[in-house]
């Protein structure tokens, strides 16, 4: 009985751990428009800052995004520390006092490091490739493979259709409007 009892509990608390993860749809929907405002701000691609946020944090479920609300994979800070699974964790990761401010440190060290400073320089909100070919290139990340893999969540969720202005957004969507579902304006 008691080996049932413990099974059940431990079955309750992993489905309930699981159950609080971010889906990638769910944190786009929750950070669009900070991602939106920020682009329009600093230039900088809101596909950008969304497919890095979403890849660094693993739509914000990493231990990392979790305790120091860092989106972003940003080292730095003096040493955060924070409690995971009761023990005391040293991090080599910026803690910030909220998700948004996480954001925007990331659009501040984009536009004003002077190795990231020129992409923002060279680069339009609509250059999404070469922003991540630029980033990469100016030692953001040291894998190989991450800017093949930002670019995947980019396309996958297409949210390059973030960096269009709400005008070219409107008639993007005019555009795949059949003739049959367009309204009748001679009435």
């Amino acid at each position: 009985m008691k080996k049932t009892l413990l099974i059940l509990a431990l079955l309750t608390a992993s489905f309930g751990a699981f159950s609080q993860k971010n889906t990638s749809l769910a944190y786009i929907e929750q950070f669009k428009d900070n991602a939106i405002q920020i682009m329009h701000e600093t230039g900088i691609p809101a596909s950008i800052i969304l497919g890095i946020a979403m890849h660094e944090s693993g739509c914000g479920n990493s231990t990392i995004a979790q305790n120091l609300n860092n989106q972003f994979g940003v080292k730095g800070g003096g040493g955060a520390v924070f409690y995971k699974h009761q023990k005391k964790v040293r991090s080599a990761y910026k803690k910030y006092d909220s998700i948004l401010e996480s954001f925007d440190d990331f659009a501040r060290i984009i536009t004003q490091r002077q190795q990231l400073g020129r992409i923002s320089d060279q680069l339009t909100q609509y250059d999404y490739v070469k922003w991540v070919k630029g980033i990469q290139k100016s030692g953001y990340a040291s894998s190989r493979k991450w800017g093949a893999q930002v670019l995947g969540i980019i396309r996958k969720y297409q949210l390059n259709d973030l960096d269009q202005t709400p005008a070219e957004q409107a008639q993007t969507a005019q555009v795949t409007t059949t003739p049959a579902d367009a309204p009748d304006l001679k009435k």
